[in-house]
């Protein structure tokens, strides 16, 4: 169930209100649901904390099952649970066994919008059955056909308004895409990318058909997932909001600016320790945000095909061996290609042979400790629990200032001075 648009306004007012919860309490009864779940998860978590269960229980009423059991996850368990139990009958069976499975699976995903059918059956019987389900829950339902009691395919919704009557359904009968009910939300996703198609039915172990994932539900899911993703690479919480206030947005970013801190005196360090020679050669401290930032560069890109990876499931820790070495060989090419133009530049401008070839060594390790930091970290910390977009950067960009500046001022020292 699609549901009313909700106006981006309605959105913005609540946001911007200092009383959350009264501006909310004074908007549409139609409309608190769908508003709710286009909040961001703190601003949702606030105003429902302050909602009584009275209340709670008239919203998600209006609210298709798999909608309100969205909500109910941002409760406790025991308050969902009271809350559960005092929502009309069909929602509240639907409710519970969606709650039953974890939100991040296939069946936490799935909706229960869907009549069967069997061989033989006649469009006017099928057509009774679906006027019966829009009764209950005014959705269409999907329309599955199972034979001894297993699923064959689906009769396509708009074969309906083509055919009436004693005809059977048999010959129109589509195949679709199934899945386990504990895949999680990867495999999922990856189901939708290798058999395009508007659905997946979800079966439990014994092939029994469960209930249906639609592709709108899953864009939902990568629109959360890319926001998750660009949110973690900029250092930034995910759960953090436009429009949160001064000391809400310092709370959720002060630690991570407090680490890029103390790597940053740590490249420093490495900096002073070759102060004599800069001195000497004061030629270096042109070059050296070049070999840095051109690591810094590689390694980005190379760490943004790792999570992407991850996030697909297509390398982990165990089997990464092959993904490292293609990186690094790909890293040691590209230094090698930008270690001979940035080398050229130098023999060129500075007249001085000796320091293009340190500044083209110095280019080449540094793209090679870009790729092997790009591609082994965030694995090892999806491996230790840790989001690897989060917290791979920082440790990433550690690497290739330390590592830059320590080559390149090392081979400067022992073939320049």
């Amino acid at each position: 169930m699609i549901g009313p648009v909700v106006d981006q306004k309605l959105l913005d007012q609540i946001r911007r209100s200092k009383q959350k919860l009264d501006t909310f309490k004074d908007m549409d009864e139609g409309l608190k649901g769908f508003i709710l779940l286009k909040l961001s998860k703190p601003t949702r978590q606030k105003i429902m904390k302050g909602l009584d269960n009275y209340e709670l229980v008239k919203i998600l009423n209006g609210l298709d099952p798999t909608k309100a059991t969205s909500l109910l996850h941002d409760l406790s368990k025991l308050r969902a649970r009271h809350i559960t139990k005092k929502l009309d009958t069909d929602t509240k069976e639907k409710v519970e066994l969606l709650l039953s499975f974890n939100p991040k699976t296939a069946a936490g995903l799935m909706n229960l919008d869907y009549v069967v059918a069997t061989p033989g059956t006649h469009f006017e019987d099928l057509s009774r059955s679906i006027q019966e389900h829009e009764k209950q829950t005014g959705k269409f339902p999907s329309i599955l056909m199972i034979d001894d009691g297993k699923l064959i395919g689906e009769l396509p919704g708009h074969v309906l308004a083509l055919h009436t009557g004693k005809e059977k359904i048999d010959s129109y009968i589509k195949r679709v895409p199934h899945i386990r009910y504990d895949n999680d939300e990867h495999q999922v996703v990856d189901s939708f990318l290798k058999h395009p198609h508007d659905k997946v039915i979800v079966l439990d172990e014994n092939d029994d058909i469960l209930g249906v994932i639609h592709s709108d539900d899953l864009l939902a899911l990568l629109d959360k997932r890319r926001a998750t993703d660009l949110y973690g690479l900029a250092g930034v919480n995910k759960e953090e909001d436009a429009n949160d206030g001064l000391f809400t947005k310092v709370k959720h970013r002060w630690a991570w600016l407090i680490i890029n801190l103390g790597t940053a005196f740590l490249a420093a360090s490495i900096v002073g320790m070759y102060e004599g020679t800069i001195s000497k050669i004061t030629l270096l401290a042109v070059y050296m945000p070049i070999v840095a930032g051109m690591g810094g560069n590689a390694a980005t890109q190379t760490l943004a095909v790792t999570v992407r990876g991850i996030v697909m499931q297509q390398i982990s820790l165990k089997n990464s061996y092959k993904y490292i070495a293609k990186e690094v060989g790909a890293g040691v090419i590209n230094g090698a290609i930008n270690g001979i133009l940035v080398a050229g530049v130098a023999v060129f401008i500075n007249k001085n042979p000796m320091l293009g070839l340190v500044l083209a060594i110095a280019m080449i390790c540094n793209l090679f400790i870009a790729a092997f930091a790009g591609a082994l970290i965030p694995l090892i910390m999806k491996k230790l629990g840790k989001d690897p977009a989060t917290s791979a950067t920082i440790f990433i960009t550690t690497c290739t200032d330390v590592g830059g500046f320590f080559i390149f001022l090392s081979l400067a020292k022992a073939l320049l001075e």
